[in-house]
């Protein structure tokens, strides 16, 4: 819920003071590996409205298996997530649905779908149960096609179409679904440099328009660095939470890579490579 008052005229808003996702002491990892394989532990921290996120860290380092535990596709191995105020595990799949909605690395299973018939199973949770579109979702699903610029391409085969706009196409999908969270993992992967810049600018409109809480993996860093509010960092040495300009304004980003050749300018919020 977000509060409203005047100020000599003018409408202000206050952000709500309860995050849409709060952990606590979380471990991440594979529990069908004997012994239980943790990637990550320790993991401590609260996602609000109105914000975009980017999780940041080197290959490996468990940002794929921190998102899918986040997002419930499986299980953590210690520790607590909340989603709006609830237990994950308390959700059903259909509830956690309208609450979040998910673009991972995961092949699509039917890839004979069309592009407008896979943005339309954005709206699954809230159809009846023979799946009868309303003229709200129809709405939704073609604001979501817009934004993405996968207009054109609507009536296209999944398996006709380029990764990129299989991507972007995906993410109508998470669009149209309407949820208050939006998480996705890597999505500015298969994207040239004009689309990475359109889609981050989607994202943080998103947030800003919509009140939406957005948190997505990647490795475009210079791009997540000027758009992003906030940065998660994981490192071998523990996980970091703060606002972006924090992060940089600290020693957080200095070594990075661990190589002595690339260094992290403060001034430019982005890494450079030394030639020498």
């Amino acid at each position: 819920m977000t509060f409203c008052f005047y100020i000599c005229g003018e409408l202000h808003t206050m952000p709500d003071t309860t995050p849409l996702i709060e952990v606590q002491n979380l471990s991440v990892g594979y529990s069908d590996k004997n012994p239980m394989h943790s990637v990550a532990s320790g993991i401590n921290f609260q996602l609000y409205p109105n914000k975009l996120i980017s999780l940041l860290g080197l290959n490996g380092v468990g940002k794929s298996t921190l998102l899918r535990t986040l997002s419930g596709v499986q299980s953590p191995l210690a520790g607590h997530i909340s989603v709006a105020n609830k237990p994950l595990n308390s959700y059903s799949k259909t509830d956690l649905a309208t609450q979040l909605s998910v673009v991972l690395t995961d092949k699509i299973p039917v890839n004979q779908l069309t592009v407008y018939e896979l943005v339309t199973l954005g709206r699954i949770p809230y159809t009846n149960w023979i799946g009868s579109l309303s003229e709200h979702d129809k709405a939704l699903i073609e604001q979501a096609l817009l934004a993405t610029e996968t207009l054109e391409i609507r009536h296209k085969r999944v398996n006709q179409i380029s990764d990129g706009q299989l991507q972007k196409a995906l993410i109508a999908r998470a669009i149209a679904q309407d949820t208050p969270i939006i998480i996705l993992d890597e999505p500015s992967t298969h994207l040239d440099l004009y689309n990475k810049i359109a889609l981050f600018r989607l994202l943080k409109k998103l947030c800003q328009t919509q009140n939406k809480c957005i948190l997505f993996s990647t490795h475009d860093m210079d791009l997540a660095l000027q758009l992003s509010d906030e940065l998660i960092l994981m490192r071998p040495e523990g996980l970091l939470h703060d606002s972006t300009d924090k992060i940089v304004e600290s020693s957080a980003l200095d070594h990075f890579f661990n190589d002595p050749s690339i260094r992290f300018n403060r001034e430019q919020k982005r890494f450079i490579l030394d030639a020498h």
